[in-house]
């Protein structure tokens, strides 16, 4: 029986293909109520601001508490995902996410805002490491670089649900809105959610190579593994250098995902408060703001499979990161509202597939340790940028803050080239 279960789990051949479809789907459903339920919250933050009465540097410290709490349960999820499975831990993090954004129009102190947000942001970023180790696997499966295509999701769910928000913000009341982001979050987990429990995942792929694997010295012989003075030494070298490489890159590929979700979360946190604020926008133009920048996210994700496939990593990371950087001085620094769209939108389009190259590749190279890895250093970035730019928006300007942003895509663009041939192959 377990030979059975197990060849089961690894097969990937047509019968076993509606399984991976089923999968793919409620897979791609979390992945929008992750973008659609984060995109809500944040266009409501100008209200909530307004609420608690907090400067531009207290409500950094307070939008804190969701990169806190998100680093501190990624650096956790790696081991629960191991332990559990990805699956489980997926769905728990949805109820989690799900109640706990109706907590922020509850409070009415910058402090008790951050201790509610430091909830979601357990929540978001456990769900973001589980849903990540679990789309990994079923990418290596499917043997098709179609990561982009989940976090395309979560940009469309980012769009609807900021475009909803818009549309909503003069007639409904926070607290009543993000009551229903609740009951939203709670449906769909219900439904995709046993999807994810009643289906076997796809056997994680071997991410630590095979100790086998190394190099064998000439004329080696069944009994020199076991002989005492054998090559034993020289093997055990070749794994320490493999697995200080895997390390490396790992390092490497979050370093780009801070340098990006730095700028996901900027938009996300500061968006619709510079062009309300900076730019005299209307409430629902500002909330647009967001939504192009998700729109055109979404787009490039989309595509994002093609585009790997014919132009590969290094040109998707080099490109990107350029674009967005150009985008983004655009943003932040445009004269009016429109053009500052404009930049949103470029910087979406900039962006798009450089946090999910990152993420993928780092949970090819080590699992869901990896991904808990990159995902902790690319959730660090936002964790950087809500105080980070609240303080110097205090000091300078928040359109000068803003342009930090810029820098960081900037910064990517270049690791990707510098290290496009250890990096990303």
């Amino acid at each position: 029986m377990p030979n059975i279960n197990k060849t089961r789990t690894r097969n990937v051949a047509p019968d076993n293909g509606k399984d991976l479809t089923r999968l793919r789907i409620a897979l791609t459903a979390f992945f929008a109520l992750d973008g659609f339920v984060f995109a809500g919250w944040v266009v409501r933050i100008p209200a909530i601001k307004e609420q608690t009465g907090a400067s531009a540097s207290t409500l950094g410290l307070a939008l804190l508490g969701v990169s806190a709490g998100a680093v501190i349960t990624m650096t956790l999820t790696g081991r629960l995902c191991r332990r559990f499975g990805n699956h489980p831990v997926t769905v728990v993090c949805a109820v989690i996410l799900s109640l706990s954004v109706a907590l922020p129009p509850l409070t009415h102190s910058a402090a008790a805002l951050g201790a509610v947000l430091l909830v979601f942001g357990s929540a978001y970023g456990g769900i973001n490491v589980a849903f990540n180790s679990a789309a990994v696997d079923l990418v290596a499966a499917l043997r098709r670089p179609i990561m982009p295509s989940f976090h395309a999701a979560f940009s469309l769910g980012g769009m609807i649900g900021a475009g909803l928000g818009g549309l909503v913000a003069g007639s409904l009341s926070p607290t009543r809105h993000l009551l229903g982001l609740t009951f939203i979050g709670l449906l769909v987990t219900a439904v995709a959610g046993r999807v994810l429990l009643r289906e076997e995942a796809p056997a994680a792929p071997d991410h630590r190579p095979h100790h086998d694997d190394a190099p064998a010295a000439p004329n080696r012989t069944p009994h020199d593994d076991a002989a005492p003075g054998s090559r034993r030494p020289a093997k055990e070298r070749v794994r320490r250098r493999t697995d200080s490489r895997i390390r490396v890159l790992v390092l490497v590929f979050g370093v780009i995902a801070l340098c990006t979700a730095y700028g996901e979360g900027a938009l996300a946190d500061w968006g619709a408060l510079h062009l309300e604020q900076d730019l005299d926008a209307h409430p629902g133009v500002a909330a647009a703001g967001y939504a192009c920048f998700a729109l055109t996210m979404t787009i490039g994700r989309l595509s994002g499979t093609a585009l790997l496939e014919r132009l590969g990593r290094t040109r998707i990371l080099v490109v990107g990161g350029a674009t967005a950087a150009a985008g983004m001085l655009l943003g932040s620094l445009a004269p009016s509202a429109w053009a500052a769209l404009l930049g949103f939108a470029v910087t979406g389009l900039g962006l798009a597939n450089i946090f999910p190259v990152a993420i993928e590749r780092a949970g090819a190279l080590a699992g869901p340790g990896g991904v808990a890895a990159a995902s902790t250093l690319g959730y660090g970035g936002m964790l950087l940028g809500p105080p980070a730019i609240g303080f110097m928006a205090d000091w300078f300007s928040l359109p000068t803050a803003l342009t930090s942003v810029a820098a960081l895509a900037a910064v990517a663009a270049a690791i990707g080239f510098t290290t496009r041939r250890v990096a990303v192959g």
